[in-house]
């Protein structure tokens, strides 16, 4: 365990930190943290979807939903290039790079004209999350782009012009040449990107959205890479494409009457983290009630209400979970069995699958529960795995405090 722990921290710790620092990988971040005020709106009308059900009277919310986190994908087209700028130190060009992004993902999901050419049509899945990996794709491209054509420059940064209008002559060339990309495959070769991007990445989708996918990518993010203290916003782009389409697509099939069979959602995954990752609600409150040491108590009782809305780095590091064995194991035992339960429990119909987006994660964990599942099973599932977690950590705990009552002791008498 040691050699493990020092592998860990010495070699992999820092790749995984490096890798979340590139550029490109930050970019994505940053856009997709930055589009999500969008997904909260959305969530929000969710909430007043209910009160729709026992008051009918009550107004129709769902275009606000429509346009907020429907448009979600468009958002990120924008977003991903004005990022690469900012994480490149290409300054001055960011919204132009962002609205050459715009324009290349709306040719690039193959819009048809009206025979006067007076109407264009869209999609309007492509600009949801169903479009989520061509905004990707098509915002990563654009960025590269205006990255190459960055030293090639019409006007010369010492030249007396006003620098707006540097930046306008500065950019004309990488922005034609991604619009000539774009004109060629949709208007010239008849080919959708946006088609061949998705039948690309497709597999790859599905496989992360398999039961496998659904446990290993949480329990890496949420338990493992955690519990070594790296943050897990460094899976997010990954867990966000897969779930945020999912959960589109569950609410399509449900308005469409048909079946719900996504469980891969950031709705369904909300379930099982009580308390934050690796489930520490009920360490909390073996902290700050059961534990004999001071120091412990002090931690857990500073750290329960957090807990209590699913924040959980106060316990994370200050017990600490991170680097500590002992604490680290329950953690990732609860970062496997959280998933695999909620996924039979839903794949076999015990817990409905949520067809609803409802991204406020810091809602206490019934009420997620009920607002994204709408059953007396979505909370029972959640006392359950709460009870689970309990049973898990509690001797892990004891053994913990049990040291840590020895090291106070040390302390004091020093």
């Amino acid at each position: 365990m040691d050699k493990f722990m020092t592998w860990m921290t010495d070699k992999f710790s820092p790749k995984v930190n490096k890798i979340a620092k590139n550029a490109w990988v930050a970019s994505i971040q940053d856009a997709i943290l930055t589009a999500m005020p969008m997904v909260f709106i959305g969530s929000f009308a969710t909430i007043l979807a209910i009160i729709k059900n026992y008051w009918p009277a009550f107004p129709d919310l769902s275009p606000i939903s429509t346009f907020s986190f429907g448009l979600f994908s468009l958002f990120i087209s924008f977003l991903i290039p004005q990022s690469v700028m900012k994480h490149k130190g290409i300054k001055g060009v960011e919204k132009q790079a962002g609205l050459a992004g715009v324009a290349f993902f709306l040719i690039m999901i193959f819009p048809t004209f009206s025979n006067d050419g007076g109407k264009i049509i869209f999609d309007l899945n492509a600009f949801g999350t169903g479009g989520m990996i061509a905004a990707l794709i098509a915002g990563l491209f654009v960025g590269l782009i205006m990255t190459l054509f960055a030293k090639l420059k019409f006007i010369s940064d010492d030249s007396p012009i006003p620098d707006f209008v540097a930046v306008w002559f500065n950019t004309l060339l990488p922005i034609i040449v991604v619009l000539l990309v774009g004109w060629l495959f949709t208007f010239e070769l008849k080919i959708s990107l946006y088609d061949v991007v998705n039948s690309i990445f497709s597999p790859l989708i599905q496989l992360g959205s398999s039961f496998w996918g659904f446990v290993i990518i949480y329990f890496l993010g949420f338990s493992f890479l955690y519990s070594f203290g790296i943050s897990s916003w460094v899976i997010y782009p990954v867990q966000v494409a897969i779930a945020l389409p999912a959960i589109a697509q569950n609410q399509a099939n449900h308005a469409a009457g048909q079946a719900v069979t996504n469980i891969f959602t950031s709705e369904a995954g909300q379930l099982f983290l009580i308390g934050g990752g690796g489930a520490t609600l009920s360490l909390c409150i073996m902290l700050a009630f059961m534990a004999k040491s001071n120091r412990l108590r002090i931690i857990g009782k500073a750290s329960l209400i957090p807990s209590i809305f699913n924040i959980n780095e106060p316990v994370v590091f200050g017990a600490p979970i991170a680097f500590n064995p002992i604490l680290m194991v329950p953690m990732w035992i609860n970062g496997l069995v959280g998933p695999i339960i909620t996924w039979f429990v839903m794949k076999f119909g015990i817990v409905p699958i949520p067809y609803e987006p409802f991204q406020l994660w810091y809602l206490p964990a019934p009420i997620l529960a009920w607002v994204t599942t709408k059953s007396i099973t979505g909370i029972l599932l959640i006392v359950v795995l709460f009870v689970i977690s309990w049973l898990i950590y509690y001797p892990f705990f004891k053994v913990y405090d049990k040291q840590a009552v020895e090291q106070d002791l040390e302390m004091e008498g020093e």
